[in-house]
């Protein structure tokens, strides 16, 4: 339940930039199968002179109920030409296979390393010879055989070593250079005791033993140096950069990544650990510097903030060491601040911008930061100037943009851009005074220009109508500004009146905007026929920390009248509307508020209701992150105990004490490996509205967790829960 970064996204087939010049002849309605069809960018990863993209593309196959990634190259062409990217046509890299990933070049740009588990089923690191002239691979060597994986592998700057986390027993000797074998042979023999036992019970001496999807074990994340400057046919050891640690290090991130960094001189490692005795309850990571040089060094805490850091990188030149921070501890969505820490002064600094910094990246020279910040429904890129503080000198503006890698140039970065009718490309944001406008045609933005890189489904996407997605403003109870999105439905007639899908984000502190999305694709909603309306309320993301923190301890009151305030403001100022003929849909916070709904109106015809919290203080007790239901509810159930429910807010803002007033027929949607938010919340609202006799229907899976993620039960997911819309609300 919190801001998901998390896009799953495109592929590759060759056509228009963003399919902006396609006609509208022969459009159709968009179809569960063809947003299947689509093929899926994942990780993206630039050469060191700029002019070659690897990328990750998944494919689904529905039939067979499965996703398969592969790893491509494509050739970028120079910043400010004619010559048009999508003349370069994309190719496999050789020396990779279905499953493969994690593609890296060194820095000399003469290798690629990536993961793959070809080998015994295990995944490791392999590299390969790299021709920056042709593209091509050859020489394919295995780096790791390490028993318990390896995952997060990237070069050290210098070439000579690669650094990678695994997950190992801390109780087990610390696997080292020169003793490999004792460490390795521990964790085997762990791994087969456990196999082997005909008791699957476990012991628990500690919480978070559980998380998201699966049970912790004993495990723990570990940090990683493969040395690969060795002699020929000589393997090439690793050694635990945070031996017998009993923390993962780094933290679990919902959006991945290693949370670590190298020096440019390759002599130091910056990475992310949460230190607290009990990480159940904080969130307060830390960021670390260690000496690579110095196998007894032991870690040094740089960072001063009580709440969460993360995201360590170097500046090329080595002078500074930025991360994103948060101010407060035990607040997952406080604000995140970039700073800066000058390795020089041992200082760390703000770096200026006011604004949740999502992501950044370094220019080459050192004198700028690429960033992106979540602003009013997208997510543009900032380029900014180090010096005295930093001073915002560029905006990119429409869809929302990630994966940031600058270029060489010091002028172009290289990112991902997606939006609510575009599912997610690599494009090449050029300086327009770099790029004069010649015969390649971009989408302009402010100072810099957005040039398509890759065109991964153009022609399946330039046969559908894609509606575009439009905005509005309305006024909240106190005044404050809020915004909504509309989306039309395809073959729009104005002078019909049409359904409404309200949907209503998750998070709480998350939003809606312009971004594709596999699992609650807007267009695909409208898609049979219906006006899709999106309101982000107090909690949303990119208005502010203001409007983010309007969520804590008040769940069921500024949001909810968000809610419907922004509903009432859409029926008024949309005449095609029928207000008769409304759904609400929600997961995760959004299936809370669709529980509170249901106990607090019956303006809605149906209600969707997936993932969300039933009983406050029953949640509690069955998540496994507790600093979350913490902060949001303002402490314990037990502090509450003998007060009156008006003063406890886990009674306050349960949805299961107005029971009562259930009416409005309802789908309950809920998965066995849920563990953020336990399947007995969907459980006790079902057994609940069985009881009294509303309305209703419970989907539940066993294989999934948080998210519906497989292919088949995504496709069951889509029609039942447009099928029960339709049974209530389209008749």
């Amino acid at each position: 339940m919190r801001r998901f970064a998390f896009a799953l996204l495109v592929a590759f087939l060759v056509a228009t930039p963003f399919c902006t010049a396609q006609t509208a002849a022969a459009k159709r309605p968009m179809t569960f199968e063809d947003m299947m069809k689509m093929k899926r960018l994942g990780e993206t990863a630039v050469s060191p002179d700029g002019k070659w993209l690897a990328y990750s593309v998944t494919t689904v196959d529905l039939a067979a109920n499965t996703k398969t990634a592969e790893l491509w190259l494509q050739a970028i062409a120079p910043s400010g030409t004619s010559q048009a990217s999508s003349d370069s046509a994309p190719f496999k890299i050789a020396v990779t296979g279905p499953g493969d990933s994690g593609v890296q070049f060194s820095a000399d740009g003469k290798r690629i390393l990536f993961l793959s588990a070809r080998d015994g089923g295990k995944q490791q690191v392999f590299m390969a010879d790299f021709d920056a002239a042709s593209g091509a691979t050859s020489n394919l060597k295995r780096i790791t055989f390490i028993s318990s994986e390896a995952d997060n592998a990237r070069w050290t700057p210098d070439g000579k070593s690669v650094v990678l986390t695994s997950a190992v027993y801390p109780e087990c000797p610390a696997i080292r250079f020169d003793d490999f074998a004792s460490g390795d042979d521990c964790n085997i023999n762990r791994d087969q005791t456990l196999a082997n036992s005909k008791v699957k019970a476990q012991v628990f001496t500690h919480l978070l033993y559980r998380h998201w999807n699966h049970f912790t074990g004993e495990k723990r994340s570990h940090l990683f140096l493969a040395n690969l400057d060795v002699p020929p046919d000589t393997p090439y050891w690793v050694r635990d950069l945070t031996p017998n640690d009993p923390h993962d290090v780094p933290p679990f991130s919902i959006g991945g990544g290693g949370g670590f960094a190298i020096s440019p001189d390759s002599k130091e490692l910056a990475f992310t650990e949460n230190p607290d005795v009990e990480p159940a309850t904080s969130t307060s990571a830390q960021i670390f510097t260690l000496d690579l040089t110095n196998p007894g060094a032991q870690p040094v805490k740089v960072s001063t903030s009580a709440g969460g850091n993360f995201d360590p990188a170097y500046a090329p030149d080595g002078k500074w060491l930025a991360w994103r921070s948060q101010a407060r501890a035990g607040y997952e969505s406080d604000e995140f601040q970039l700073i800066l820490y000058s390795r020089h002064a041992h200082k760390e600094s703000a770096a200026g911008f006011r604004g949740w910094v999502d992501e950044f990246a370094w220019s080459s020279d050192s004198n700028f930061i690429y960033f992106t910040s979540a602003q009013q429904g997208s997510s543009p890129v900032y380029a900014s100037r180090v010096g005295n503080g930093i001073t915002q000198i560029t905006t990119i503006d429409g869809g929302e943009y990630s994966g940031l890698h600058a270029l060489s140039n010091s002028v172009g970065v290289i990112a991902t851009r997606m939006s609510v009718r575009d599912p997610q490309e690599v494009v090449e944001l050029v300086e327009a005074k770099a790029a004069p406008n010649a015969a390649r045609s971009g989408v302009a933005h402010g100072q810099m220009t957005a040039y398509p890189v890759t065109h991964l489904n153009d022609a399946l996407l330039a046969q559908l109508d894609l509606s575009k997605m439009e905005s509005f403003w309305f006024l909240a109870e106190d005044k404050t500004r809020l915004q909504g999105f509309i989306i039309r439905p395809p073959g729009f007639d104005a002078a019909k009146k049409y359904p409404v899908k309200f949907l209503i984000h998750g998070g709480p502190q998350g939003a809606w905007g312009d971004s594709w999305s596999y699992r609650w694709n807007a267009e695909l909603f409208a898609a049979n026929g219906y006006v899709v309306i999106m309101v982000n309320p107090r909690g949303s993301t990119g208005y502010g920390q203001a409007v983010v923190d309007g969520v804590n301890g008040d769940w069921g009151g500024k949001p909810f009248s968000d809610l419907m305030l922004g509903l009432d403001y859409a029926e008024q100022h949309y005449t095609f509307i029928n207000k008769d003929r409304e759904c609400a849909l929600g997961a995760s916070y959004g299936g809370y508020m669709a529980n509170w709904i249901l106990g607090h109106s019956d303006r809605f015809k149906c209600i969707v209701s997936h993932d969300g919290m039933f009983d406050a203080e029953s949640a509690f007790g069955s998540t496994e992150e507790d600093w979350f239901n913490v902060w949001e509810f303002r402490g314990h159930p037990w502090d509450y105990y003998g007060k009156p429910d008006a003063e406890n807010p886990f009674r306050k803002w349960s949805p299961s004490l107005y029971a009562k007033n259930f009416k409005t027929p309802t789908l309950v949607v809920h998965s066995q490996l849920d563990y953020r938010l336990d399947v007995s919340e969907g459980f006790q609202l079902f057994d609940t509205l069985q009881l009294l006799k509303v309305p209703s229907k419970m989907l539940y899976f066993p294989d999934e967790g948080h998210w519906v993620m497989k292919p088949q039960n995504s496709r069951l997911w889509y029609k039942t829960v447009n099928d029960w819309v339709d049974q209530w609300a389209k008749k």
